[in-house]
C-alpha cells in the first residue's frame, strides 16, 4: 500500500497532542514480525518524542491520539487508565437490530495468536451498543467501549449476534454486493471481490482532557471505503 503523508492525516494537534485519522490496514505500532511501516515510525520522522496513547487493530480505522511529550503521554494514560475518555465507535453489523443504548457486560480473556474470546473468569469489559440505522439486512451500530480490551467491539457485538461485516475471525462474513442487487453482472471469467476488504469498524470520535484540563472532541471521517459501504446499504432500506 501507498503510505500516506503524516500531516494529511492530522485531524487536531497543539503542543502537546496529535490526533490523527488513521487509515485501515496500518499497524499502530511494530507488529511481532520484521519490519513493516506503522503510525508511530511515520509520526516520528515528524516529532522526536511522540508515543501512542492506545492502539487501534490494523484493520481500524480512525481518531488515534498520540502524545509529544512524557508529560502528555502520562496525563492522557492515565485518563484511559480511569476510563475517563469517551470512545466511539460505527461498526457496520450483519443483520437487523435495533438497541437504544444496550449494556453489554461481558468477560474477555486474551488467547493465543492475537485471539481474544469472552470467558467467565476474564478481564471485565464493558460495551454500550445503539442502533444508528437499519438496512435491509445489516445495521450501522455506534459503540461506546467503557472499558478497552482486545477486540473487545468486535467480540459483544458477535455475542449480540451482530457480527462486523468482514470480520471472519469473530462470524462477521464478507459482504457482497450481489446478495442486495437483484440484477448484478460480473464479467465471464471474474470472481466477485467481497465489497469492503476488511472488518468494517470506524472510531469515530475520542473525547479527552488536555493538561490544562480543557475537555476536546475529535470527529473523524469515514474513510472511502467505509463511506461507500454505509452509503450503498443505505440504498437497500
Amino acid at each position: 500500500m501507498k503510505l500516506p503523508n503524516f500531516q494529511d492525516l492530522v485531524l487536531f494537534e497543539d503542543e502537546d497532542y496529535v490526533v490523527i485519522n488513521k487509515p485501515p490496514f496500518l499497524a499502530t505500532l511494530d507488529e511481532r514480525f520484521g519490519g513493516a511501516p506503522n503510525i508511530l515510525r511515520l509520526a516520528r520522522e515528524q516529532y522526536d518524542d511522540v508515543q501512542a496513547c492506545h492502539r487501534l487493530d490494523k484493520e481500524t480505522s480512525g481518531s488515534l491520539a498520540l502524545a509529544k511529550n512524557p508529560a502528555a503521554y502520562r496525563h492522557l494514560a492515565m485518563q484511559f487508565e480511569d476510563r475517563k475518555v469517551r470512545k466511539v465507535y460505527h461498526a457496520a453489523a450483519w443483520g437487523v437490530h435495533q438497541y437504544d443504548g444496550l449494556r453489554v457486560d461481558r468477560n474477555i480473556e486474551t488467547t493465543t495468536k492475537g485471539r481474544a474470546r469472552l470467558a467467565y473468569n476474564g478481564k471485565p469489559a464493558v460495551t454500550l451498543v445503539r442502533t444508528m440505522e437499519a438496512f435491509a439486512r445489516h445495521t450501522l451500530l455506534e459503540c461506546q467501549p467503557i472499558t478497552g480490551r482486545m477486540h473487545q467491539i468486535r467480540l459483544h457485538l458477535a455475542y449480540l449476534q451482530a457480527p462486523i461485516i468482514g470480520d471472519k475471525m469473530y462470524g462477521g462474513e464478507d459482504f457482497y454486493l450481489s446478495s442486495l442487487k437483484k440484477k448484478f453482472n460480473i464479467k465471464e471469467g471474474e470472481e466477485e471481490q467481497p465489497f469492503i476488504k476488511r472488518f468494517a469498524l470506524h472510531a469515530a470520535s475520542l473525547t479527552f482532557a488536555k493538561l490544562d484540563g480543557e475537555s476536546v472532541t475529535i470527529e473523524a471521517p469515514y474513510p472511502k471505503d467505509f463511506r461507500v459501504l454505509v452509503d450503498t446499504l443505505r440504498q437497500y432500506q
